[in-house]
């Protein structure tokens, strides 16, 4: 697989992406995060947020109306672009590849699907460098094994602090890896995000 640090779309260029992990409390989170978040930020967000697939419809009208970006469900073949929020469509795998999103049915990784794992490690092979990965509120460990492969490609890795995180195993699954750089609190992690997105 050819790494690219940047895609482009006639005008549109993306050149790094924040993958983002959340589970049981992880809305909430969301909302935080994203709403902090400017409408200038140049990245792609892609989320895997563990949900029955009752929640289809409802999770991006929900962050839209506290979000600054655009949030829409990803699709199978979809162009990556800046400044847009994908969420992974309940129980169908996210990845990223050559700059494009694609959806499949394989078995459950950590017991979900979507798993955070599945997405992390392959935004790791194509963005290297290039990718911020973070693991918020949340019950199991999905997200942990990402977060080594993120470290592993040279990306950044964040996790949600006890004090903040309504279930703290996923974030704790993360940083008992070694892999994660930073452990902050929930109102911390969008002003990280900026900053990281706008160092070369």
């Amino acid at each position: 697989m050819t790494r690219q640090s940047t895609i482009r779309n006639g005008t549109s260029i993306v050149e790094k992406i924040v993958v983002i992990a959340a589970s049981a409390g992880g809305i909430d989170a969301l909302v935080q995060v994203l709403s902090d978040l400017p409408i200038h930020l140049p990245v792609a967000i892609l989320i895997v947020q563990h949900l029955r697939s009752v929640h289809q419809t409802r999770l991006p009208e929900l962050l839209a109306q506290h979000c600054s970006l655009r949030v829409c469900l990803a699709q199978d073949g979809m162009l990556l672009q800046p400044r847009v929020v994908y969420l992974a469509v309940p129980g169908w795998h996210l990845r990223v590849r050559n700059g494009y999103l694609f959806l499949d049915l394989a078995g459950p990784v950590n017991y979900v699907r979507p798993s955070a794992d599945v997405l992390f490690a392959s935004a790791g092979q194509v963005f290297g460098p290039n990718v911020i990965g973070i693991v918020l509120s949340g019950t199991g460990c999905d997200g942990a094994r990402g977060c080594r492969e993120i470290k592993a490609e040279g990306g950044v890795t964040i996790a949600q602090d006890a004090k903040t995180s309504r279930h703290f195993a996923m974030p704790k699954a993360a940083i008992d890896t070694g892999a994660v750089d930073y452990v902050l609190p929930l109102r911390e992690i969008a002003g990280k995000i900026v900053s990281l997105a706008q160092q070369e």
